[in-house]
């Protein structure tokens, strides 16, 4: 069979010439992905409770897990024993777990989200490790560590698993039980990220031991966020047990941070968008201004003072707009005063700036403006539009309550 010559550039294949009307193809495939999220609550995991980080850490074939820690550099300071703690728990267990690098220090706070070299730091000593699929990077720190070492973690080889042992309560109660990793960029919170599940998460007790009492303090604001969105019954008690949470009395504290987390674990399994693809995000009650009050005032506000402000704001905003009841609004403005808040910050009355996080907080999401308020505790609504002049006033509402006090 003789070669035929290859047609000229001008000779294009049409479709009609061949007794083809359209050529049309396609298929729509439905599919979910089964994840495990695993949640465990200890009192010591790094010395009395090995066990429970053990079990959690699956052998490659007959080798030890491969591990590389990493420590929030303010928790390295406040415990300087941790780095021995953690060679002598790999030590005892040799047959099971090998360190697959030196232990890592992350900068600690939003520093560690604010600068992507550090991110590039984290790649490189990962890729220098030749960490794998199946190997693990445990992170122990606060939530800003958490999420950069995470989002190394999940573009890493696509995803390398992930321990994740928080060590304040913001991210116990909150951040270190979801499914998003971040860094900052553009002045701008979160804005480069990725969604992944993390292998586990352990929420230990004596983790916040050292913990100074502004960041102890700072996540009982998403526990009251969680309990006005989901569970009437949790408001009511951190409202009944503020001055003890205040006072640090873990009776009371423990159980409010567990409920919180589960509260969180829940709506991520269960609430049927645990990546954020549709216009609504409930759980960022609050958090619109909270955002933008964060990079207004260079983080001097950290994440759970702020989200304490924007909580309060968005009440009275849906007392005024949603029915929310007033008496209701202004209890939620006073247990967060009495769990220790400063609801107050000179940066709130720049509004003009301000509101320019609303426009962020849409681009976040993407779609329309949507926004959760409320109609009663446990009974949240959407708004797609805001009455600026109704939010100024909640705003200068919220400092004469907090100037009262």
């Amino acid at each position: 069979m003789s070669e035929q010559p290859l047609p000229e550039e001008s000779q294009a294949f049409d479709p009609s010439d061949h007794g083809i009307d359209q050529l049309s193809t396609g298929v729509d495939v439905t599919f979910a992905v089964p994840y495990v999220h695993r949640l465990r609550v200890t009192t010591n995991v790094l010395e009395s409770q090995t066990n429970v980080l053990l079990d959690l850490l699956e052998q490659s074939g007959d080798a030890p897990a491969r591990v590389q820690f990493w420590i929030d550099e303010a928790v390295a300071n406040a415990r300087p024993d941790l780095s021995q703690i953690l060679r002598t728990f790999v030590s005892k267990n040799s047959d099971r777990v090998s360190m697959a690098s030196n232990i890592q220090i992350a900068p600690g706070g939003e520093d560690v989200k604010n600068d992507v070299h550090v991110l590039e730091r984290m790649l490189k000593v990962m890729n220098a490790a030749n960490l794998d699929r199946r190997s693990y990077v445990i992170v122990i720190g606060g939530g800003a560590v958490l999420d950069a070492v995470g989002f190394a973690a999940a573009i890493a080889h696509r995803g390398i698993r992930l321990i994740r042992l928080p060590t304040t309560t913001l991210s116990q109660a909150d951040s270190g039980v979801g499914v998003k990793n971040s860094i900052n960029l553009f002045e701008k919170k979160n804005w480069v990220g990725s969604f992944a599940v993390p292998w586990a998460v352990i929420n230990d007790a004596d983790l916040l031991s050292t913990l100074p009492d502004r960041q102890f303090r700072a996540g009982f604001s998403e526990a009251v966020k969680v309990a006005l969105l989901k569970d009437p019954a949790l408001f009511e008690a951190i409202c009944e047990q503020a001055e003890r949470i205040s006072q640090r009395d873990w009776s009371a504290c423990g159980p409010i941070i567990q409920r919180s987390a589960e509260w969180h674990l829940k709506h991520i399994t269960r609430g049927g968008d645990p990546f954020e693809m549709l216009e609504a995000r409930p759980l960022d009650y609050g958090h619109w201004s909270a955002h933008k009050l964060e990079v207004m005032t260079n983080f001097q506000v950290q994440h759970g003072e702020a989200v304490a402000i924007g909580v309060a704001i968005d009440s009275l905003y849906s007392s005024r707009k949603m029915g929310f009841p007033q008496s209701d609004a202004e209890r939620v403005v006073n247990c967060l005063l009495e769990l220790g808040f400063d609801l107050q910050h000179p940066m709130l009355h720049d509004t003009k700036i301000l509101f320019a996080g609303l426009e962020e907080f849409r681009q976040h999401l993407g779609g329309r403006l949507t926004l959760t308020m409320l109609r009663s505790i446990g009974d949240p609504v959407e708004i797609h539009e805001v009455d600026q002049s109704a939010m100024q006033e909640s705003i200068v509402q919220l400092t004469e309550i907090a100037a009262a006090r």
